[in-house]
């Protein structure tokens, strides 16, 4: 008897590579936090602990070369991932749909959901101090398992319902859209910043 794996899941895992570019990401995140009273304002309304462009801003590549030179290391990551994931492209590449700050405070989490209307999404993690919490991915067939039992806690990780990917500074977590996931809340006594993006 044989058995064999199917339909895998991709998760995508790099240091962008670029340590200065890191550093400048940290002021750029805090410059719009400082600045943008619109992300003030929906952080504050939608419980949001800390701040975040998500709802407030879609120009930050040309508003702000830093941002600009982390959407052309991204491309390059996402193009990489692309092919590792075999998706028949037609010739095209995958296009920046959206990018925005997040500056998440000790306590903050960001619970579970997907990013729809997009292929591919991630995370780059700008500051990532200690107790800063993981990322939860979710095996994405749960809501039709019904009966099924729960895994062993020594199960491989391939076979887990969830997975918890641990975030550092510098390093960029991808996904293809679909695949739910948790930001698990921050423990740290620091802010936790990021900036997360979607292509299509």
């Amino acid at each position: 008897m044989t058995s064999r794996t199917l339909f895998a899941t991709r998760f995508y895992e790099a240091d962008l590579g670029d340590d200065s570019l890191v550093a400048e990401l940290e002021d750029a995140c805090y410059d719009l936090a400082a600045n943008d009273g619109a992300g003030r304002r929906w952080s504050r309304d939608h419980g949001y602990r800390g701040y975040t462009s998500y709802a407030s801003l879609d120009d930050l590549p040309t508003r702000d070369p830093r941002f600009a030179d982390l959407v052309r290391a991204l491309n390059r990551h996402v193009a990489a991932f692309a092919a590792e994931c075999a998706l028949d492209l037609g010739g095209r590449r995958l296009k920046l749909d959206s990018l925005w700050v997040n500056v998440l405070k000790p306590g903050g989490a960001h619970s579970g959901h997907i990013h729809p209307h997009s292929v591919v999404s991630g995370t780059i993690y700008v500051a990532v101090p200690p107790g800063a919490g993981h990322l939860r991915l979710e095996d994405p067939r749960l809501p039709m398992m019904m009966a099924a039992p729960p895994r062993r806690a020594d199960a491989p990780e391939e076979l887990r319902s969830f997975v918890y990917a641990e975030p550092s500074a510098g390093r960029v977590f991808r996904g293809e859209s679909w695949l739910r996931h948790v930001v698990v809340a921050s423990k740290a006594r620091e802010d936790r910043i990021s900036v997360s993006f979607n292509y299509r």
